[in-house]
C-alpha cells in the first residue's frame, strides 16, 4: 500500500467525544445521572423530546468547542498513523464542520477548537505529526466535504458516517470504510486495529 492517499474523518473518527457529551449532558439535566451514554444514544433520546433538537445543537456546540479539551482520541490511531508513515502512505482529514455551533451564544470557532485539540494531542504541526495545516481541511456542508474528497482523489476514506458514501457524488475511485458501526453495503471496522488490518494486512 506505499504511496496510498488516504483520507480521515475527525468528529467521531479520530477524535471521540463520549465521556464529554455524557457529562455535560448531565450537568445540563438532559439525561439522568450515571448514565454514560455514547454520543448517538444522547442524541437520539433528546431529539425524541419536546425542544430536544435545539438542546441538542446547544450540547453538541459547547463539547465541540470549549467542551473539546477533555475529549479522547479513538485507541489504535496513532498505531495506524504510524503504519501510514512506515508505508509512505499520505494522509488527510476532511471533515464537516461549520466555523460555530448552532445555539451557542459564545460563537466559538469550531474550526480552532478542532486545531487546538489536535496539537495538544501531537497530531499536527509537530516535528512528526501525521497532519499539517495543509492537509486538514473543514467543509461547511456534507456536500462540499465529498466535493473535496474527489478533488484529493483518494484511494481511501474513513468515516462514521454511513451518510456521506451515500451522496450521489461520493468518488467511485475512492474506497469506503465504515468506523465504529456496521452496515453491509460497506466495509465496516469496528475499532482502529480493524482499519489497520484492513488498509495495511500483515
Amino acid at each position: 500500500m506505499s504511496g496510498v492517499r488516504i483520507g480521515i474523518d475527525f468528529d467521531n473518527t479520530i477524535i471521540c467525544y463520549d465521556e464529554v457529551f455524557s457529562a455535560v449532558a448531565q450537568q445540563r439535566g438532559l439525561i439522568r445521572d450515571g448514565w454514560l451514554a455514547a454520543k448517538s444514544e444522547i442524541r437520539d433520546h433528546l431529539r425524541s423530546q419536546p425542544g430536544g433538537e435545539v438542546a441538542w445543537q446547544g450540547l453538541q456546540g459547547w463539547v465541540y468547542g470549549k467542551g473539546i479539551r477533555d475529549a479522547t482520541i479513538f485507541s489504535g490511531v496513532r498505531d495506524f498513523l504510524a503504519a501510514c508513515r512506515l508505508a509512505n502512505a499520505s494522509v488527510c482529514i476532511v471533515s464537516h464542520k461549520t466555523k460555530f455551533g448552532h445555539q451557542d451564544p459564545d460563537r466559538t470557532d469550531l474550526r480552532e477548537a478542532a486545531r487546538g485539540w489536535m496539537r495538544s494531542a501531537g497530531l499536527l504541526d509537530a516535528p512528526d505529526s501525521a497532519f499539517t495545516a495543509d492537509n486538514v481541511h473543514f467543509e461547511g456542508t456534507l456536500a462540499a466535504k465529498v466535493d473535496r474528497l474527489a478533488r484529493l482523489e483518494l484511494d481511501i476514506f474513513i468515516d462514521d458516517l454511513v451518510d456521506v458514501f451515500e451522496q450521489p457524488h461520493f468518488p467511485q475511485q475512492t474506497r469506503p470504510i465504515l468506523f465504529g458501526s456496521a452496515d453491509t453495503r460497506f466495509k465496516s471496522c469496528a475499532t482502529w486495529v480493524d482499519v489497520k488490518n484492513e488498509v495495511f494486512p500483515a
